[in-house]
């Protein structure tokens, strides 16, 4: 056997700036300082495989494109074709405060430099099985928004006409009922303003009715063993519903992969900025640099928090058939964040004491999903 055969192939980096109609490719070997190539080619999977495969020629293929819109097609592509690829946390990417240019090929270049330096951080890509369902969730999230958009309509155009409802809560029984009789042949609006508030109506009727289809849908895939046991557990917590559960359990996923809560609360977002230098500390709000999904769940539910520790029937409903210890978990959860939230509220606005709480929160939540994660996502994989 030859030594060209047994020595190894060289490393060549490729630094993708991904678009709907283009990639921008840069071509970086390992030894070589500056890429040398920087292609354009157009953003359809056969043409990007020839491509691929004519660099390939020289070198082991490694990838990397930065996370957007564009998804996870071409790291699933690239990955059936045989070549290695990974999808970069944009977030996360070393910035040069004097560099003021952006452009493609520039970018393309920086993916290419870094990654062949090792200096970005790779996302967890979820299977399609995965995607799928995260992204019922999240569509039941966007139903949930334009309800609340329809209802904004309805008041604002009532305002605007006179009409305020002042018998006691907005969308409760008797102000659905008021509403009801607006939209009737004896409404005191007149006819043009009927016209328009029968609309507004009709699309808070229509966002309702899609919102609670996708809310039965949601109830079917909880039951679905690759998610029962992690959504079981989340809802033993005060303030997790089955939707927050299932909000967290489809966009984290693998809790696993967190070796500390403190950097499960970085990926949320939840842990303060800091500009400190020498003797002086400054660390100012959070960051929000992460999950905004789950972020939204875990405040809201830190809300909870402020009422005193309480086992509802509700919660014990939810509760039972679950391991002894995530119980006594979630209800030391109770007493501790009751007690932070009171400490911390009467020295400081709430909204921060209850930012505090739900980054105190993801470390009990955290610390009982160690042990359902792993068998969790290999199922859904499977899946």
């Amino acid at each position: 056997m030859s030594s060209e055969s047994t020595r190894p192939r060289s490393i060549i980096y490729l630094g993708l700036d991904v678009h709907k109609d283009s990639i921008t490719i840069a071509v970086l070997p390992q030894s070589a300082k500056t890429p040398t190539r920087l292609d354009r080619v157009p953003n359809e999977l056969p043409k990007l495989k020839r491509f691929l495969d004519r660099c390939a020629q020289a070198g082991e293929l490694r990838a990397c494109y930065e996370a957007s819109g564009a998804g996870y097609v071409l790291q699933r592509a690239m990955h059936a074709w045989g070549y290695a690829c990974e999808v970069i946390a944009p977030s996360l990417m070393p910035k040069r405060p004097g560099v003021q240019r952006k452009h493609d090929k520039r970018d393309a270049c920086d993916l290419a430099r870094l990654y062949r330096a090792g200096e970005l951080v790779p996302v967890r890509i979820p299977s399609e099985a995965e995607e799928r369902v995260r992204d019922v969730v999240r569509c039941r999230e966007t139903f949930q928004r334009e309800v609340m958009k329809a209802r904004h309509y309805i008041l604002k155009f009532l305002a605007r006409r006179g009409f305020v409802y002042r018998e006691g809560c907005h969308w409760r029984s008797g102000h659905l009922r008021w509403l009801e009789h607006l939209t009737s042949e004896l409404s005191p609006l007149a006819p043009a303003d009927r016209l328009v508030f029968r609309e507004y109506h009709a699309l808070l009727a229509y966002t309702l009715q899609r919102r609670d289809a996708l809310d039965r849908e949601i109830e079917q895939l909880a039951l679905e063993p690759a998610l029962a046991a992690a959504v079981g557990r989340l809802q033993c917590f005060r303030g997790i519903s089955l939707h927050a559960a299932m909000v967290l359990a489809t966009e984290i996923v693998d809790w696993r992969r967190f070796e500390r809560p403190g950097q499960l609360a970085a990926y949320l977002g939840l842990v303060a900025r800091e500009d400190s230098s020498g003797p002086r500390e400054r660390k100012g709000s959070i960051t929000k640099a992460g999950n905004s999904h789950c972020r939204h769940v875990l405040v809201q539910a830190a809300w909870t928090y402020h009422y005193r520790p309480h086992l509802s029937l509700e919660i014990k409903r939810r509760q039972q058939g679950q391991p002894p210890a995530v119980v006594a978990h979630a209800w030391k959860a109770q007493q501790r964040l009751h007690a932070r939230y009171e400490y911390l509220a009467f020295r400081k606005q709430p909204q921060i004491a209850v930012v505090a709480v739900a980054r105190e929160l993801v470390g009990f939540l955290w610390a009982v999903m160690q042990d359902v994660s792993s068998s969790t996502v290999a199922r859904a994989t499977a899946a």
